[in-house]
């Protein structure tokens, strides 16, 4: 019993599948929370520019 628990703590074969998913999750996260913010930045800029003609 001891021996499979240690084997199976060494194995760090699924781990890095695992871990390259929650980077790839924070990336998206991050990305979707700039492209909204620079669209509505982006979306106020040009209401402004259209009500000053």
């Amino acid at each position: 019993m001891l021996s499979l628990f240690r084997s199976l703590v060494k194995n760090e074969e699924g781990a890095t599948a695992i871990e390259y998913g929650l980077i790839a999750a924070l990336i998206s996260v991050a990305a979707i929370a700039a492209f909204s913010l620079v669209g509505t930045n982006l979306g106020t800029m040009m209401n402004n520019v259209a009500g000053k003609m």
